[in-house]
């Protein structure tokens, strides 16, 4: 029996993935539990459509991120916070800030989970962060922090 996996089954396949089970495991376990679905010809058809839609879509986020990354490529943003006289900061500066400083400066959204510095940055100066935009694009940005 031919199964079309709807998600990742261990020792089995991957989700999309065309399988031959038999007969007693996929229709007593794999279809019941919505692992999967029989491989009929209309289910293929939809399947080949659905991976030209993903794909499709892929392609596009890939797109945006690496004009993204070119856009922001060696750009230093100014992050102004409160520091005492000795010059070190109340707090520390954490990536949603460095967010929001793309967002009003470059209008554009970079997640903040996917911001990573490389020190934690506790006193004023000049530090780096590395944006990891999508899988493989990656993109590092100067921060100048400064005393309110």
């Amino acid at each position: 029996m031919k199964i079309i996996l709807k998600q990742d089954v261990k020792n089995l396949g991957y989700k999309d993935d065309v399988v031959t089970v038999k007969n007693g495991y996929g229709n007593n376990f794999l279809i019941p539990r919505g692992y999967g679905a029989v491989a009929t010809e209309g289910n293929l058809k939809m399947l080949a459509e659905n991976i030209k839609q993903a794909t499709f879509k892929q392609d596009r986020i890939v797109k945006d991120a690496t004009a993204l990354a070119t856009k922001l490529e060696g750009k230093t943003y100014t992050i102004a916070t409160k520091a005492g006289s000795s010059g070190r900061i109340f707090g520390a500066v954490t990536p949603l800030q460095l967010a929001q400083v793309i967002k009003t400066v470059e209008d554009a959204e970079v997640d903040r989970r996917k911001i990573v510095f490389d020190k934690d940055i506790k006193e004023l100066g000049t530090y780096t962060a590395t944006l990891n935009l999508h899988k493989g694009i990656s993109v590092v940005v100067n921060i100048e922090v400064v005393s309110e």
